[in-house]
C-alpha cells in the first residue's frame, strides 16, 4: 500500500493547552495561537491546504472547503513535556515515571562527582535559558575555563563553554562524564553540549550542539523495522534522542533550512521506509528565546518547501506532520509547554479531509506505521491507517 513514511516533527509546534497542563504551570499555553495573535496573523497557504485551520482557531489560518490531507490532534499520554518523551511515545513507548527535574540546581553528589571527574569546577548550577546563561556567565567561562552547567523546566544537564576556551571535543568528552554519573535517582532525560563563539555582549550558540539521552526503556517500533530490514533513516536530532537504536541511516543537521533540504534529498533518493525528521528549530531558537516573530518566519519557510514535499513525494508514499510538545514563545515561560500536538497526514493514497479526531497518544502514529510495515504494533496506540487509506 504505502512505501515510504516521512513523519516530520515541527519541534515545540503546540495547538492548545492539555486539561493537566496547570500540573506543569502551562496554563494558557498555546503555542500556534498566540504566535498568530502576537504576530497579527500568519499566512502558512499550504498547511491551510492541508487541514490546519481545522485543529483550531489561529488568525490568518482559515478552514477550508476542500483540504488536501486528513487532520486531527494528539493528546500526550506520558505525563511529561519532554523532547525524549514525545518522540518516544510517537514510537509506541509511554513513560509512566517522569525524568527528574532540578528547578533549583543539581545536588552536591552530582555536581562534586562530575567537577571531581573533570578536574574543574563549574559555573552555574541553576535553571535558566540558555542564551540568558551565557549573556551573564559567558565572560566569566572565558575568564575562568570553568564550564557552565545549567538546566530548565524540562530533565536536562546542560553545558556550556565558549569554543575557543574548551574545544569541542572536550565539551563533548565532558557531556559523556555526566551522561556516566547521571544514573538513577538523577537520570535526567538528556545531556546536551551547548558550545558557543563570540565575544562578551554578543555570544552565539553554535550548531555543534549535541544531545546524549537515555537510551529508549523499551522497543520502539523503529526496532521493528530495522529488524525486519526497512530502512529507518533518523534526519536531525533523532539519532541523538533514540541514542542509535532501531536507526539504520543518521543524517545530521545544522538548522531547518539544512533539515529541509535533507529531508528532500532522503525523498528522492528512498525507495522504502521511514524518514523520521525533527526540525528542532522552532523549539530552539525561537520558541525557548520567546521569539513568536521568529517561530512564524520559520513556519513560513516550512510551509514554502511543501509543494517541493508534494511534487517529490511518489504515489507510493505518506507524509505525516506533528509536534512533540508545545513552546509556546508568548508566555513567561522559555521552557517547553503541556500541549495538544497537531497530525496532518497527506500522500495520493490517503483519503483527503478525513477529521480524525483527538488521538489519545502520540502511540497511534507509531501503531498505524507498524501496520504500513506489516512489523508488530507497540502495545501502546491505535492505528488510523483504515481510516485514511484509499
Amino acid at each position: 500500500m504505502f512505501k515510504k513514511v516521512i513523519l516530520i516533527t515541527l519541534d515545540g509546534l503546540g495547538i492548545g493547552e492539555l486539561p493537566d497542563a496547570g500540573e506543569f504551570g502551562d496554563s494558557g499555553s498555546n503555542t500556534l495561537k498566540n504566535l498568530a495573535t502576537a504576530v497579527g496573523g500568519l499566512n502558512l497557504p499550504n498547511l491551510e491546504r492541508m487541514g490546519l485551520g481545522f485543529l483550531g482557531d489561529f488568525r490568518g489560518i482559515r478552514k477550508i472547503k476542500e483540504p488536501i490531507a486528513s487532520y486531527g490532534i494528539m493528546a500526550e499520554r506520558s505525563k511529561a513535556k519532554d523532547t525524549s518523551t514525545g518522540h518516544w511515545e510517537m514510537m509506541g513507548l509511554i513513560i509512566k515515571k517522569p525524568f527528574p527535574l532540578y528547578p533549583d540546581g543539581f545536588p552536591h553528589e552530582v555536581t562534586d562527582a562530575f567537577e571531581k571527574a573533570i578536574g574543574k569546577k563549574i559555573l552555574g548550577n541553576k535553571a535558566s535559558s540558555g542564551t540568558e546563561i551565557i549573556k551573564e556567565l559567558g565572560e566569566e567561562q572565558m575568564k575562568t575555563g570553568r564550564p557552565i552547567v545549567y538546566t530548565s523546566a524540562d530533565s536536562v544537564f546542560q553545558i556550556a563553554a565558549h569554543e575557543d576556551i574548551i574545544l569541542v571535543g572536550e565539551l563533548y568528552r565532558m557531556c559523556e562524564i555526566a551522561r556516566g554519573i547521571l544514573k538513577e535517582p538523577h537520570n535526567v532525560g538528556r545531556v546536551i553540549a551547548r558550545p558557543f563563539t563570540g565575544r562578551p555582549g554578543n555570544f552565539q550558540r553554535t550548531p555543534k550542539r549535541k544531545d546524549y539521552s537515555l537510551p529508549p526503556p523499551g522497543k520502539t517500533v523503529p526496532d521493528g523495522l530495522k529488524e525486519k530490514g526497512i530502512p529507518v533513516i533518523g534526519i536531525g536530532k533523532i539519532e541523538d534522542i533514540f541514542v542509535g537504536k532501531g536507526i539504520t541511516e543518521a543524517i545530521h543537521t545544522e538548522n531547518n533550512t539544512d533539515g529541509i533540504e535533507k529531508i528532500i534529498r532522503a525523498i528522492v533518493k528512498t525507495d522504502k521506509g521511514l524518514i523520521f525528521t525533527d526540525l528542532v528549530d522552532f523549539d530552539m531558537v525561537y520558541g525557548h528565546r520567546n521569539d513568536p516573530e521568529g517561530f512564524a518566519k520559520a513556519l513560513t519557510d516550512f510551509d514554502k518547501s511543501l509543494p517541493v514535499f508534494f511534487k517529490e513525494m511518489g504515489r507510493d508514499d505518506i507524509l505525516m506532520l506533528t509536534a512533540d510538545h508545545g513552546c509556546d514563545p508568548t508566555t513567561p515561560s522559555t521552557d517547553h509547554s503541556r500541549e495538544y500536538v497537531p497530525l496532518l497526514v497527506y500522500g495520493e493514497k490517503v483519503k483527503a479531509g478525513i477529521n480524525l479526531g483527538i488521538r489519545k497518544t502520540f502511540a497511534d502514529i507509531g501503531a498505524t506505521i507498524a501496520d504500513i510495515f506489516d512489523v508488530k504494533r507497540p502495545e501502546a496506540g491505535e492505528s488510523f491507517l483504515k481510516e485514511i487509506a484509499i
